[in-house]
């Protein structure tokens, strides 16, 4: 089968290359025994991810990156899926308009987005660095929420709903027993890349930093700009093995067939 098609085994081990290459890489640079960002790796040994789980910049960073990750997760859902629900399912004039208008922060650009929410919320509304990092990924990230959920909700047959209205069926019940269940697989996709997207976010936060409350990416980007060593190759290895174990956790909670869909 190899040899009969040569062209596409070696255009599938390109991509293969091309998408794992980086992945071997800081792999080797983050487990060196050296003490400079080099490849091959000069020996193994565990002293970089000793040296960042020990690095305090690093670990406040992270803590703030999970406090706006997680929070502006819960705030984009909680806005996009009633704002979804309105669009799909409301009589709404100009649909077609609103609808546009919920992903203009995916068009605009991050910089772009960024630097006017520092001027109108944390230098106009004198908001916290931290506030305006919330608003600032929720924003960012409301997109994606009505986006993946309406995806799900338009693939729904709304008789469903009407069926269970006319078999007496509330609003609230109708919602909880039906269009929620057919709902469940989008929120569930909304949450996970909404949550990845606002932790390895750095346009943005890049600019809505205030003393002492700093993203880890940014910090991370901090930090190379004047050291060389492997440290920010083994955070890095850390958020690697963190989404690994996400995607894990969702395959044996949920199913990615039963998230994602077929």
């Amino acid at each position: 089968m190899i040899l009969r098609r040569p062209v596409l085994t070696l255009l599938t081990a390109l991509a293969f290359t091309l998408m794992l290459g980086p992945v071997v890489i800081l792999l080797g640079v983050a487990f060196t025994a050296g003490s400079t960002l080099a490849f091959p790796p000069q020996g193994l040994s565990m002293r970089w991810f000793a040296a960042a789980l020990e690095y305090t910049p690093f670990i406040d960073a992270f803590g703030t990156s999970l406090t706006v990750a997680l929070t502006s997760t819960v705030l984009a859902l909680a806005l996009g899926i009633p704002a979804t629900l309105a669009l799909q399912r409301g009589a709404i004039p100009g649909r077609r308009t609103i609808e546009n208008l919920f992903f203009t922060p995916i068009i605009v650009p991050e910089l772009v987005l960024g630097l006017a929410l520092f001027q109108q919320v944390m230098v106009g509304l004198h908001i916290t660095a931290l506030g305006t990092l919330v608003i600032g990924h929720t924003v960012l990230l409301l997109p994606y929420t009505v986006r993946v959920v309406g995806a799900s909700l338009a693939l729904a047959d709304p008789r469903l709903e009407e069926a269970a209205r006319g078999l007496g069926a509330g609003p609230v019940r109708t919602f909880l027993r039906v269009t929620l269940p057919v709902m469940r697989p989008g929120i569930v996709s909304a949450t996970i890349l909404a949550f990845i997207t606002s932790l390895n976010n750095v346009p943005l936060s890049l600019l809505l930093t205030g003393p002492g409350v700093a993203t880890l990416p940014v910090e991370m980007l901090n930090y190379v700009q004047s050291s060389f060593d492997p440290v920010v190759a083994a955070v890095s290895v850390i958020l690697l093995a963190l989404s690994v174990a996400v995607a894990f956790a969702t395959e044996r909670l949920a199913g990615f067939t039963k998230v994602f869909g077929r």
